[in-house]
């Protein structure tokens, strides 16, 4: 019976588990908690990399105290990447995709390829936070920083690196760059000539589930930690996610919600149509030869940074109290489009808020109560206008939702999702990140067969909260004034 040393980053926090399987169940432990700050230096947003790593050394040490392991797993956020040099250091700490360095090397690119063309090969959606457009932005702003790189290596990969010395790149996170050929799941060479971007830059691929290398004798010896094999899990926090959806439907909508909302279905080949190409959907890798099928959309994260700004005035909120508030205040007075330019970036968020509610005519939420309950239905909104889009593009009906990570932790978000979409929405598990790590790892182990065995383990290892939809006409009635609030 393994021990499976599972470590979970988001945008804002990371968590060390260990688990084991036994009895036809995952028992987890959360050995370390931590913060995950970026650092704002000279007008650069970077991420604090080696206090990460820093954390990932504290995991390890009390896991090896707790009883030892023989395996870890590192997910992570997409997209972002740290340069290696010739001597095997960091070239530069690596840059937060919030920091807006690559917008206009996107808008540059966008001008002179064809979108639709590019689509074709990569089946993403075009953002500017792509690693791609941050390549480009090196490529033309600093190019002795590429000069000086070896290989680029993806933050999951990154930290692989660092405990093995081996350097990979594992497929679902690769999957977040723009830069995959969809269909043959390795780097498109199209996509490089047009960038420029070298292929010797970039690491082999290889499929979640892939062992990467022995934990370096040096951490062994530094931690007292065993000499365990450090695998190349789903690195992708959403793909990790679906992974733990407790779920036997083939068709199914996932909303993998923390401070991103990946909303999307699960494929066994990339949706690549006009209406795809269209809507902005991506096809991004998940396990087992399978597409992630989603869309980008605002999560939590203008719940968070309204908080943040809260505090800054001295108004100490916790997040169930700004849920209560928000329950108690009057339904559908004002409605965003989360996706909106103005709300991705920190700052005051209730003051752009208020700014857009004002700018399209409607009542300018005043309270944080008014603030919360604006958000939440927003995103409820947000998330029914995709679903009907998804279901445009594959050709098919759904009639369950599963709320997957942070979000499942807001009562309020869920039932408003289930009363949005009209569809039966099944909340949990709220660590399905760490879950969907560990069942990776647990298939690599041969102690779980495959997939779907996972998800009936994963199923039977938590206890997911059914929502059933509620007012379903009187947001239907609303819903046709949120599409034209954001569709102008």
């Amino acid at each position: 019976m393994s021990r499976i040393l599972a470590f979970d980053f988001g945008a804002s926090s990371g968590r060390a588990m260990i688990a084991q399987y036994a009895d036809g169940k995952i028992t987890m432990e959360e050995l370390h908690r931590f913060t995950n700050d970026p650092v704002s230096l000279n007008g650069t947003l970077f991420w604090d990399a080696l206090r990460l790593f820093y954390n990932i050394k504290q995991g390890i040490s009390k896991a090896a105290l707790a009883g030892g392991f023989d395996m870890i797993g590192i997910d992570t956020w997409g997209v972002d990447f740290g340069l290696i040099g010739e001597d095997g250091q960091l070239v530069q700490n690596p840059v937060h995709y919030r920091d807006g360095r690559s917008e206009q090397p996107f808008e540059e690119f966008m001008k002179r390829i064809d979108p639709d063309e590019l689509y074709q090969t990569a089946g993403l959606q075009h953002l500017a936070i792509n690693t791609l457009y941050q390549l480009l932005y090196l490529k033309e702003q600093k190019p002795e920083l590429l000069a000086a790189t070896k290989k680029i290596l993806f933050t999951p990969d990154l930290y692989n690196y660092f405990l093995t010395g081996e350097m990979h790149t594992e497929y679902t996170i690769a999957s977040t760059s723009e830069m995959l050929d969809a269909k043959s799941r390795d780097w498109s060479e199209k996509v490089l000539e047009l960038s420029g971007i070298l292929r010797e830059k970039l690491c082999d691929i290889v499929q979640p589930g892939t062992e990467c290398g022995l934990l370096r004798d040096d951490i062994c010896e530094e931690l007292g930690a065993p000499k365990a094999k450090v695998m190349c899990t789903a690195g992708h926090d959403t793909a990790a996610a679906v992974a733990a959806t407790p779920t036997q439907e083939d068709d199914f909508i996932f909303i993998s919600c923390g401070t991103w909302s990946l909303l999307g279905t699960e494929l066994h080949e990339p949706c690549i149509n006009e209406k795809a190409a269209g809507y902005n959907f991506a096809n991004e890798g998940g396990v087992e030869g399978t597409y992630r099928f989603l869309k980008n959309i605002m999560g939590t994260w203008p719940i968070q940074e309204s908080r943040r700004q809260w505090i800054r005035e001295g108004k100490e909120f916790g997040f169930g109290e700004l849920e209560q508030m928000a329950k108690e205040c009057t339904p559908f007075r004002s409605l965003i489009d989360v996706d909106s330019p103005e709300f991705g970036k920190p700052g005051n968020l209730p003051r752009r808020i208020r700014a857009y509610c004002e700018k399209t005519g409607q009542p300018v939420p005043q309270t944080e109560g008014e603030i919360i309950r604006c958000i939440d239905e927003s995103l409820a909104m947000k998330f029914h206008y995709s679903i009907k889009r998804l279901a445009e593009c594959t050709g098919k009906k759904y009639g369950t939702v599963h709320i997957l990570g942070g979000g499942t932790k807001s009562a309020l978000l869920c039932q408003m999702t289930a009363n949005a979409t009209g569809m039966t929405v099944i909340a949990g598990p709220d660590e399905a990140t760490g879950l969907g790590n560990i069942v990776v790892q647990l298939i690599a182990a041969g102690e779980i067969k495959d997939i779907k065995e996972a998800r009936r383990v994963v199923a039977a290892s938590c206890a997911p909260k059914t929502y059933t939809p509620r007012d379903t006409a009187e947001w239907a009635a609303q819903y046709q004034s949120f599409v034209k609030i954001i569709e102008g």
